[in-house]
């Protein structure tokens, strides 16, 4: 089957040079995981050439199957209690300043996992003392303790990802729960008022204006303050289809209404991802 064509603003250069090399190498010789890889996102030779990444906890298998995502789904594996551990060694020897922790869903474990990200997370500032630290973090199926396990390291940002709009959550993230992801992202602000909450979604998979409009309204109505909007991009032939792609134009306008209706900081565009030049929010 002929693969779809993706309009020009979609292209991007490929991978390669001495730093794109060297982040890969490290990221090997740790034995730890990015979402960079795992999700295929087209971003990975900018961020690379840059110096940076965002680590993957938990394994490299989710509990889920989400149709627009390319990260293996199945039984995963034992926790590797060491893995916060090469985590924070890697963020010394990459050099970085900031850096952003996510996670593929556990629902196999009780707290979802929430321990290792505090334990990943104390690490880190352990051995990098001026480095600050994001998370991105699953909805712990609603565990308000688990949530608050992870916040008691004092991430600077608590990202939490909204994906799609409401009436997609059944097709695209069917083990999923809108209203509980915006609870997550409540929850949070109840219990630690001190650190900003971030959330993103994708656009393409057939929503309407109206539909990403009440979108902003919902994660503005949970306070929610910093945001990315991104084109859904199929990883393989057995993911959900676009259905349309947007333009920059109209990204732009996507922009343009949540900063009007009280978002701080917006990216917006094609190609911008959750952790999309992260350090830039704070």
């Amino acid at each position: 089957m002929k693969s779809r064509r993706h309009p020009d603003w979609l292209k991007v250069p490929l991978g390669g040079g001495k730093r794109y090399a060297a982040v890969r190498r490290q990221l090997r010789s740790a034995q730890v995981h990015t979402i960079c890889e795992e999700a295929k996102c087209p971003n990975i030779g900018e961020c690379f050439n840059r110096g940076t990444a965002t680590f993957l906890i938990l394994g490299d298998t989710c509990t889920r199957n989400c149709a627009y995502c390319n990260v293996k789904h199945g039984k995963p594996q034992t926790l590797d209690s060491n893995e916060p551990k090469h985590i924070a060694e890697s963020v010394k020897q990459l050099g970085l300043s900031y850096a952003v922790i996510t996670s593929v869903t556990r629902d196999d474990l009780d707290d979802g996992g929430a321990e290792h990200f505090f334990n990943t997370i104390k690490e880190i500032k352990q051995m990098n003392p001026t480095c600050k630290v994001e998370v991105l973090i699953p909805d712990f199926n609603g565990d308000v303790d688990a949530l608050d396990k992870v916040l008691l390291a004092q991430p600077v940002m608590l990202n939490h990802n909204i994906e799609v709009v409401s009436s997609l959550f059944q097709t695209m993230r069917p083990q999923g729960d809108y209203d509980q992801s915006l609870q997550v992202l409540k929850e949070s602000r109840r219990l630690h008022p001190n650190i900003p909450t971030k959330s993103g979604f994708m656009i393409g998979l057939g929503e309407t204006t109206e539909e990403i409009l009440g979108l902003l309204d919902d994660l503005r109505s949970v306070h929610v303050n910093y945001l990315t909007i991104g084109q859904y991009l199929q990883p393989t032939t057995k993911h959900a289809k676009v259905k349309k792609y947007y333009t920059p134009s109209e990204f732009d306008f996507f922009k343009k209404k949540a900063l009007e209706k009280g978002f701080i900081h917006v990216e917006s565009g094609p190609l911008v991802r959750s952790s999309y030049r992260a350090e830039q929010f704070i």
